[in-house]
């Protein structure tokens, strides 16, 4: 009987009490032994009778990058972060002093970015690596790596990822690229290799490319689409026509308008969304013809209020205009085409329609027979669709109002902030939570532009004092803290030093026991992150950093 690697292995897994080995031990030695000696035998066999591989063709050169690298320190500065970037992140929970560091890779490779560098040779495996397991570093990651990057990921399937990246993004305008999957050029500003993605890649580098040409030119990204349109699939469609959306203008619109023909349900809408967004579209007029009959002002005995008529019944017109004939479950369908009838009218035709009132004035208006949260609702959501600030002004209302205020449940004020300047929104920010602390303020710290302005900074690191005060941990407020580690600005590192010290002769608040130690040490680790962040951006601005500061 011939005996095989399978059924050495099988009976050394089993072990030779449970099962006797394929094999006869010789004089004097044990069934162990002679099962070892026949693999030992059989290794060798097997490597003496392996056949030379077939050399493969030597890939092509890596392409030239001519951007700089970062300054000596800053180089240091990557390669620490990339070794650490395994370390826990911020959750909950005592985290101690030291700066997180796998949250300022990211800040690192976005100021990297900003500067123009590329990234050191030796560093791209770990970079690769970093984008592979942080999906939210792969954009910055592959723009720092450039050309090089998605060349060498064609030799590793582990970073696939970065070949569905278009293969000009991240390199230097009007320069020579080379195609990952060929290793050939793709001469001026990879159109060619675009193309080619284009044509036969798979749906995301073809989302990838569509997105990417967009940036450089929306009106031949549009074109690019509309030339394969027919022939493709309607998920894919829908998801093509959101990658319009960023660099969306008028131009966009008789494409738009032919989308809303299409057979997918799916795409009709996005498409009326889109076109929604645009208030000179001939969609926002058929919208505001329908809110026309919809939506009046009644004036009687002196009292002004707004009267709703919602619509009767959801025609055609209405279905390919991106209305959706059925509601969510414990939705009325009078009050669902409403809504989404108004939401596509731009909010500006109320107050010519009202008599030239302002948006407050419009806002203020009583609503009859309880119509006000539908029609506030759809207003919230027109106001942030076209990036109206005087509506979302209106509708935000003041900072101080309760955030759940009685009859106010419709707004969504992180979203309206959106539509405001990046100064306006942090000081209505600031004042939301200088009267309501940090409780309700995570998603509006969210939206507000890195670095904080002031005054955010100074009524955010306040509020966490006075939470000190009433005895809360931090880890209560985890989420906010590494907000401020990440948004504050670094300028701000010697003002806040005085929290880190704890207080002398003060009794601890009742029921938290070691709090008072607990945020010292928080504290002491915003003061430090701040610190190494300026330290940061100092080594990429190619700054010499003061030996008296030290940082982590």
């Amino acid at each position: 009987m011939t005996v095989t690697w399978d059924d050495l292995v099988s009976a050394a897994l089993l072990g030779t009490g449970r099962r006797t080995p394929p094999v006869l031990p010789r004089p004097g030695q044990d069934t162990a032994a002679a099962l070892l000696d026949a693999a030992a035998l059989h290794t060798v066999r097997r490597r003496a009778g392996l056949r030379p591989v077939v050399v493969r063709e030597r890939p092509a050169t890596a392409p030239e990058d001519p951007r700089p690298e970062p300054p000596p320190a800053a180089r240091r500065r990557l390669a620490l972060l990339l070794a650490d970037r395994s370390a826990p992140g911020g959750g909950g929970g005592r985290r101690g002093s030291a700066p997180d560091l796998t949250e300022l890779l990211p800040q690192w490779l976005a100021t990297a970015n900003r500067h123009g560098y590329r990234a050191p040779a030796p560093l791209l495996p770990a970079l690769l690596e970093a984008g592979r397991a942080r999906t939210d570093l792969r954009a910055a990651a592959l723009t720092l790596g450039g050309p090089r990057a998605r060349w060498l990921a064609g030799l590793n399937p582990q970073w696939r990822y970065a070949l569905r990246a278009c293969p000009s993004d991240g390199a230097p305008p009007h320069h020579h690229t080379t195609d990952t999957r060929t290793g050939a050029g793709t001469g001026t500003g990879g159109t060619e290799a675009s193309n080619s993605l284009w044509e036969e890649g798979l749906f995301a580098e073809r989302v990838t490319v569509l997105a990417s040409l967009r940036r450089r030119d929306p009106a031949a990204g549009r074109e690019l689409l509309a030339g394969t349109w027919a022939a493709e699939r309607a998920e894919d469609r829908l998801m093509f026509l959101d990658a319009l959306r960023p660099e969306l203008s008028p131009d966009d619109e008789p494409f738009l308008e032919r989308a809303l023909s299409d057979r997918s349900r799916n795409v009709r809408a996005t498409a009326a969304e889109l076109l929604s967004a645009l208030p000179g579209s001939a969609l926002a007029a058929r919208m505001d013809e329908r809110a026309r009959t919809c939506v009046a002002l009644e004036r009687a005995d002196g009292a002004v209020r707004i009267v709703v008529e919602a619509p009767h019944e959801c025609d055609k017109g209405m279905q390919r205009d991106g209305v959706v004939p059925k509601p969510p479950n414990g939705r009325g369908e009078r009050s669902w085409w409403l809504t989404q009838v108004v939401e596509a009218t731009p909010p500006a035709v109320w107050c010519e329609r009202f008599g030239g009132l302002s948006p407050e004035e419009v806002v203020a208006l009583p609503v009859a027979d309880g119509w006000q949260p539908d029609l506030h609702a759809a207003w919230c959501r027109a106001a942030v669709r076209q990036r109206d600030a005087a509506w979302s002004r209106a509708l935000l209302g003041p900072a101080t109002t309760p955030p759940t205020a009685e009859g106010s449940s419709w707004r969504d004020p992180a979203k309206l902030l959106s539509a405001l300047e990046p100064g306006e929104r942090a000081e209505w920010v600031a004042d939301f939570v200088a009267v309501h602390g940090l409780s309700d303020a995570f998603r509006l710290l969210g939206v507000c532009a890195v670095p904080w302005a002031e005054p955010l900074g100074t009524a955010v690191v306040d509020a966490l004092d006075i939470a000190r005060d009433a005895g809360s941990y931090p880890w209560s407020f985890s989420g906010v803290m590494g907000l401020a580690e990440r948004c504050l600005d670094p300028a701000q590192a010697d003002r806040l030093e005085v929290l880190t010290a704890l207080p002398e002769d003060s009794p601890e608040p009742a029921g938290s026991p070691g709090a008072a130690a607990y945020w010292s040490e928080a504290f002491q680790r915003l003061v430090g992150t701040l610190r190494l962040r300026a330290t940061m951006r100092a080594e990429l601005a190619g700054v010499g950093v003061s030996p008296t500061r030290p940082f982590p």
